[in-house]
């Protein structure tokens, strides 16, 4: 990474990978921001805020949002390095869409999720036929440092990656909202509610984030026959109007939008 890296926008995501960056031991010298309203805290870190790039950095992060995409995309076609990746962690816009604007360049598309902003995030990752070992090393070297990272082996999982981690956590939210609102509803105050939620979710989390740990042993570990979350597991677990029929319908929903966000579809 000593010839530099540039980060196109750097919001919550991107600050959050500056920020990983630097607490590893990148060189702040070694990392170049462009954004319209920087972050007071750029400039404390150390980094080039908005000054000139260099002329073939290592790698450009591009991190703005996909509508404005059109009007970022041109500050970095005077990166003329050959060998310069560029890799995206913007959603829904597609590798063949970075080739009509940047020329035939190693690319790289990415779907990370908002827990990257804690550093427990999870991305995937996918090149396009320019793309060598080394650049996809050097992007899981980059992007771990807000999380796990793996990758997938066409783009067309990537909407796949989208419905089922991009939008996911948004879904555990939602259980937590849900949880908390049943709570309430059977006498708890909403505060209790909402604490035995939060910490009830946030700890199953963790029960099941190993990756020996085998999600259907541990409910089975936590389901006494004939008890209280037996009856509650008959509702939920029910193959009409349960989970498996409700969160297959979520995700196929969030992949068909994300399809058609990557073809331009409004």
């Amino acid at each position: 990474m000593d010839r530099g890296l540039v980060v196109l926008g750097c919001g919550k995501m991107g600050q959050a990978l500056v920020q990983g960056w630097l607490t590893g031991g990148l060189d702040p010298q070694n990392v170049w921001i462009l954004d319209p309203n920087p972050a007071p805290c750029l400039k404390d870190w150390g980094v080039h805020v908005n000054t000139a790039l260099p002329q073939a950095p290592w790698g450009v992060m591009i991190a703005v949002k996909p509508q404005m995409m059109g009007e970022a995309l041109p500050q970095i076609t005077r990166v003329s390095g050959e060998d310069t990746v560029f890799l995206s962690i913007a959603a829904g816009v597609t590798l063949s869409h970075f080739e009509e604007v940047l020329g035939k360049r190693p690319i790289i598309r990415s779907m990370p999720n908002t827990p990257a902003a804690i550093g427990q995030g999870i991305t995937a990752i996918v090149g396009n036929a320019r793309v060598t070992e080394e650049h996809l090393t050097g992007a899981e070297a980059l992007l771990s440092a807000v999380g796990e990272v793996l990758r997938v082996e066409t783009e067309a999982q990537i909407d796949a990656v989208t419905g089922v981690s991009g939008s996911g956590p948004a879904y555990v939210f939602h259980l937590i909202e849900t949880l908390a609102a049943a709570g309430e509803a059977e006498g708890l105050p909403a505060q209790t509610a909402m604490r035995l939620a939060k910490a009830t979710v946030a700890g199953a989390g963790a029960l099941a984030f190993p990756k020996e740990a085998d999600p259907s042993q541990l409910r089975v570990n936590v389901t006494s026959p004939g008890g209280t979350t037996q009856a509650a597991l008959e509702v939920l677990m029910d193959a009409e109007k349960g989970f498996p029929r409700l969160l297959p319908r979520a995700v196929r929903a969030a992949v068909a939008r994300a399809g058609e966000l990557s073809k331009g579809e409004g």
